[in-house]
């Protein structure tokens, strides 16, 4: 099974982990953000639903996506073009999208203020 970690990390911490990647560790599949708000705006319950939906599903169509999550067409396709724009969905050479993992692993900590 392949996870991504979906995780709120600053810009010092995303750089150490491409240095360390570069020099040959292992990093497993990332998606940052600088801050849980972020994460949060990219992600919203409905983009959330449709990457459920997604999960191990392997490349589909648009008007597929909208059928595995029971929503209509025209709403899922601006859906899917904010994942694509934030690096979440990628997109085939025949057009369709896919989300290349069968996990996901949300990772961030609250601080207290």
């Amino acid at each position: 099974m392949y996870t991504v970690t979906l995780q709120v990390s600053s810009r010092e911490e995303t750089n150490k982990r491409f240095l360390a990647a570069f020099g040959g560790e292992a990093q497993g599949a990332v998606i940052s953000f600088a801050t849980p708000e972020l994460l949060w705006r990219v992600l919203t319950a409905k983009r959330w639903e449709l990457l459920k939906a997604l999960c191990g599903a392997g490349p589909v169509s648009i008007r597929e996506a909208a059928r595995r999550a029971g929503r209509d067409v025209k709403a899922v396709h601006g859906e899917v073009q904010a994942l694509l724009k934030a690096g979440i969905l990628q997109k085939t050479e025949k057009g369709q999208i896919v989300f290349p993992y069968d996990n996901v692993r949300v990772n961030f900590m609250l601080h207290a203020a």
